[in-house]
């Protein structure tokens, strides 16, 4: 029986019992790591709930509606839409090339008015249903075969190329690490990802050997960002500022942190970004090294409840999907600790449901309520 028979016939929840069929747990635990940035953006502000932390309370009542409505529409809904969400996702990349709003150095916006768009987070989400559509639509027995690999990579490295030419190395990276996730999942040859490997370290072998070159492959700031992370301490109150104020506060922090509101890195100004990027280290320089690890554990949970899902899921796509948002979810955090703690280049990659940005909040929750659909529709 096939994984669309087997969904036909199955008996899945109708009417009032999707409620009960949601995902409650997963819910929770969404809640609880916004509460834990609704907190921090408290604080940063200097007790200010007006500057930071009340726009993205109205942001995540609005995405956590938007889940909820999300998970009473039947998956099959959005696995027709897959394509079309993709293509217009598209659009908005092509969009922001030609008539996007620079900041930081960078054209990555677009302005509606009331809030900023940024496309390349709704890219993220549209690619993973792309893939979750294509890999449940081929039969198992091609989706090792080269020419029925060339499609997944060419709709992979579109909006790559888009993404790096605004530019924005760390969403491009969050692109391919989803994309190669969904290929591994649906049971793609290993001998690809071990070739893939290979290219990669040839590739930054030429990123490197370029630099200096008309030709080089990165911006002069992607390059000090390199150069930075290998050795912070060359540059400290230059390019290696914001890495070496990170670190301050993360070793002040100790183990059960200055307390609320008493971090003197974030409240003097010390750290950079300490409302987006490294808010990370506003949290454990408050709370300690108990404090991060409770939002890692929270965080890992998130995920946990995910993969659980979808090995309960026979539904192919469903599945899939599934397992697609669980790993940009991870890869969103285990990127943004990684960066604060030094452990990687400073990309620019936000903390997710933490960090201050209406897109990224608004993503996410749209990315959980695929994943609640999937969950409440999915045959067993």
């Amino acid at each position: 029986m096939s994984y669309s028979d087997l969904y036909n016939d199955a008996k899945l929840p109708t009417g009032a019992s999707k409620a009960f069929a949601l995902n409650w747990g997963l819910a929770v635990l969404l809640i609880a790591a916004s509460c834990v940035g609704f907190l921090m953006l408290f604080s940063v502000a200097d007790g200010n709930l007006d500057k930071w932390a009340f726009p993205q309370m109205v942001r995540f009542t609005m995405g956590f509606g938007m889940m909820i409505v999300m998970a009473f529409i039947p998956i099959t809904i959005y696995r027709k839409l897959s394509f079309p969400i993709y293509i217009f996702a598209l659009v908005l990349l092509i969009i922001v090339e030609f008539f996007g709003q620079v900041g930081m150095g960078a054209q990555r916006w677009i302005d509606l008015g009331f809030m900023r768009l940024q496309p390349s987070e709704f890219m993220k989400i549209a690619l993973v249903m792309i893939l979750a559509y294509y890999y449940s639509w081929i039969d198992k027995s091609l989706i090792s075969k080269p020419q029925w690999l060339l499609p997944p990579i060419i709709l992979t490295l579109l909006p790559v190329f888009l993404v790096l030419r605004q530019p924005d190395l760390g969403t491009a990276i969050l692109l391919l690490a989803g994309a190669i996730v969904v290929m591994f999942i649906a049971g793609v040859s290993l001998w690809y990802f071990a070739a893939g490997l290979a290219a990669v370290g040839g590739l930054v072998f030429l990123v490197m050997y370029s630099q200096g070159h008309t030709w080089q492959l990165l911006k002069d700031y992607q390059y000090r960002r390199i150069s930075t992370f290998l050795d912070p301490s060359s540059d400290p109150l230059g390019a290696g500022y914001h890495i070496t104020q990170s670190k301050i506060a993360l070793g002040s922090g100790g183990i059960s942190g200055r307390g609320f509101m008493q971090g003197t890195q974030s409240h003097l100004n010390f750290l950079p970004e300490k409302h987006t990027d490294f808010i990370f280290t506003t949290l454990v320089e408050e709370f300690g090294f108990i404090g991060g690890m409770a939002l890692l554990l929270i965080y890992l949970l998130i995920v946990l409840f995910c993969v659980v899902s979808a090995m309960t899921n026979a539904n192919r796509f469903g599945a899939i999907l599934t397992l697609g948002i669980a790993a940009t979810f991870f890869f969103y955090f285990a990127v943004n600790m990684s960066m604060v703690m030094g452990l990687a280049p400073v990309v620019g990659v936000p903390l997710p449901l933490v960090s201050y940005g209406g897109s990224a909040m608004l993503v996410l929750m749209v990315g959980f309520g695929l994943v609640q659909s999937a969950h409440v529709h999915r045959p067993r």
